[in-house]
């Protein structure tokens, strides 16, 4: 167990640090009120998590390791979306429409109105 936490957090290491770099990157490029790196970094992370997740499936005798390294690690450290969107893309491909609708709007519902209302609590 020891040795999987271990290179989950390695790949979560190298995964926000890349992801602290491009969403800087993106601000000193591109001034403005939207946030275009972390929205670069979900979308990026999506794509590279299903790439892997394809690559994983389609080549099963790649090792529990650099699949723990690559999908959980890098590309949960980089963002936790790209983790979000699988599990979603999987409840949808498992036929779960019900699931998938109320993890969705959940997620992205409840978890707005909870960072607002923590905000509100300190503020």
């Amino acid at each position: 167990m020891i040795k999987y936490l271990l290179i989950v957090g390695i790949g979560s290491f190298f995964g926000g640090v890349l992801r602290y770099y491009i969403s800087t990157l993106m601000k000193n490029i591109v001034s403005n009120a939207f946030p275009w790196g972390i929205l670069t970094v979900n979308l990026l992370g999506c794509f590279i998590f299903g790439v892997l997740f394809a690559l994983f499936n389609k080549y099963s005798s790649t090792s529990t390791s650099w699949c723990l390294l690559l999908t959980t690690g890098f590309c949960g450290g980089f963002t936790t979306f790209s983790t979000f969107a699988n599990d979603s893309l999987q409840m949808l491909q498992n036929g779960n429409v019900g699931s998938f609708i109320i993890y969705v709007l959940t997620s992205i519902v409840v978890g707005i109105v909870l960072i607002a209302l923590g905000y509100y609590i300190v503020k």
